[in-house]
């Protein structure tokens, strides 16, 4: 049997258990067998086994096509997804309680299958934790430093890099009341608040300051544009967890296209390893600017030592009546 991807998944191929011999194919090539069999009565096969051969697809990490591109539905404001895992065609280790197609009617059992899905994200990330804080056990990367130390880790977004989450240089804390603050600034009460604290402890969101849910001292930046004139001011506080106690940290930034960034300071001086410094991040519309294509736009703001390289991805989402379609 030969299953063939249609345009909506394209060239991603994702790896699945048969009861009868199987293969699949993209849709460049799916197409080409399909013109094939209808130009002739008599259409053959054959199949060679060449091993791995890498193909023109873009390179990984990517996000596979089953995962969200976000936004986080319930506050725009925080940049999602931020974090990825290998997820794709992963070989692991298989339960003996079921069969790899999972269907009652298979017999076989097997030691290891090919599985996708967060299932196997998960677990990637679960360990690298576990590496990080067996790797910092004194604290420097436990609680919510685990999440910022693989939080892009070397870049703050994007796809884990275990080995440069072991020295990020700058951490983005955000404790558990950073998170009530939060949540009081999309509108939960404090009963809705208290099914997450669970320490029987009642939150009060009228003494929190986190004015705006963009506020969270997040590694990343949503920006949400309603017209051409709105400005958009985020602050953040970081942590020098590098070796260096006088570290300093430049910023460069790459605007999103239609989008003036201005960071202050632009630069951090720090006089001591743990110290933390805060900076804010204006978003300006430009003048009029011209959005074409579609509602989005992306950039990044990146602090940089010397040693460390430690960047933020900038989301921008512009309104649909300002979006132009040529």
């Amino acid at each position: 049997m030969i299953l063939a991807n249609t345009e909506e998944n394209g060239e991603e191929l994702i790896a699945d258990s048969h009861l009868i011999p199987a293969t699949m194919v993209g849709q460049i090539a799916g197409d080409k067998i399909r013109n094939y069999i209808n130009s002739t009565a008599s259409p053959t096969a054959t199949i060679v086994f060449r091993g791995t051969v890498i193909g023109p697809s873009p390179p990984a990490p990517k996000v596979a096509s089953f995962s969200s591109r976000g936004p986080n539905y319930r506050a725009h404001e925080i940049l999602k997804p931020d974090v990825i895992a290998p997820g794709v065609n992963i070989l692991a280790a298989w339960t003996g309680a079921s069969s790899p197609t999972d269907l009652d009617i298979d017999p076989r059992r097997v030691e290891f299958n090919i599985i996708s899905g967060t299932s196997m994200a998960c677990p990637h990330v679960s360990g690298i934790a576990a590496l990080l804080h067996t790797a910092h056990p004194e604290g420097d990367h436990q609680g919510s430093c685990h999440r910022g130390g693989i939080h892009a880790v070397r870049s703050w977004a994007g796809h884990v890099d275990p080995n440069s989450a072991l020295d990020p240089g700058l951490l983005y804390d955000a404790q558990v009341d950073d998170y009530i603050a939060f949540l009081c600034s999309i509108g939960y009460t404090a009963d809705q608040i208290a099914l997450f604290t669970r320490d029987g402890s009642t939150a009060n969101c009228s003494t929190t300051t986190l004015s705006s849910p963009g506020d969270l001292n997040y590694p990343a930046f949503s920006v949400l544009f309603s017209s051409h004139s709105d400005v958009v001011t985020y602050r953040r506080v970081v942590r020098n967890v590098g070796s260096s106690a006088d570290a300093v940290y430049e910023v460069a930034v790459s605007a999103p296209r239609g989008v003036n960034v201005t960071v202050s300071p632009s630069r951090l001086e720090f006089n001591s390893v743990g110290q933390s410094l805060s900076y804010e991040v204006t978003f300006a519309s430009a003048a009029n600017p011209v959005i074409v294509g579609d509602n989005y736009a992306f950039g990044s703001i990146l602090w940089a030592d010397g040693s460390h390289n430690v960047r933020s991805p900038v989301a921008v989402t512009w309104p649909s009546s300002l979006v132009s379609s040529s």
